[in-house]
């Protein structure tokens, strides 16, 4: 009887355990290869702070740094852009109704854009030399996505909960 009780009680210890392991727990910045599963990495801060995705303009050359955060039904907002020169592709202030154009020491800004995702997918570029900053503020280290994805690799960036094993196993 004493064995059975102790029996019992070492499953319920050991699934509640199983539950808090494997159960959708901690919310992060999931980026991860389109075609290979297995290259996953995690984020929380991320997901807190924002992110920041910068890249070499292919027409003029200059540096563009795009700022993303996490909305409330957990999809990726663009809420601003900050580049040195206008080439093809950067979006105009009057295309956004409330964006906001501003002229800075070092960059122009338009901030206000509002542009929502549920997922933001990207090549990682061979010439762009894409980076990220896993927060929204520049002047944190920049991690080239090179060092985790080859070039031309498609990419997912999206926000999700995730279990703690998932993010031990995972996270960068």
């Amino acid at each position: 009887m004493v064995k059975k009780k102790y029996l019992l009680i070492t499953i319920i210890i050991l699934s509640i355990f199983g539950v808090i392991l494997f159960s959708p727990a901690i919310k992060v910045l999931s980026i991860q290869s389109r075609k290979l599963k297995p290259q996953i990495f995690y984020s929380t801060t991320a997901y807190s702070k924002g992110f920041v995705i910068s890249y070499t303009h292919s027409v003029n050359k200059g540096r563009v740094h795009d700022f993303y955060r996490h909305t409330k039904d957990d999809k990726i907002e663009l809420y601003k852009t900050a580049f040195v020169s206008y080439g093809a592709g950067i979006p105009e202030p009057q295309e956004t109704p409330g964006a906001v154009f501003s002229v800075n020491d070092d960059d122009y800004e338009i901030s206000g854009l509002n542009r929502i995702v549920p997922k933001l997918f990207m090549a990682v570029g061979t010439i762009a030399n894409h980076t990220i900053i896993f927060d929204d503020d520049l002047s944190k280290n920049e991690v080239a996505l090179t060092d985790f994805f080859e070039p031309q690799t498609t990419i997912i960036f999206e926000y999700k909960k995730i279990s703690i094993i998932e993010y031990i196993i995972h996270s960068i």
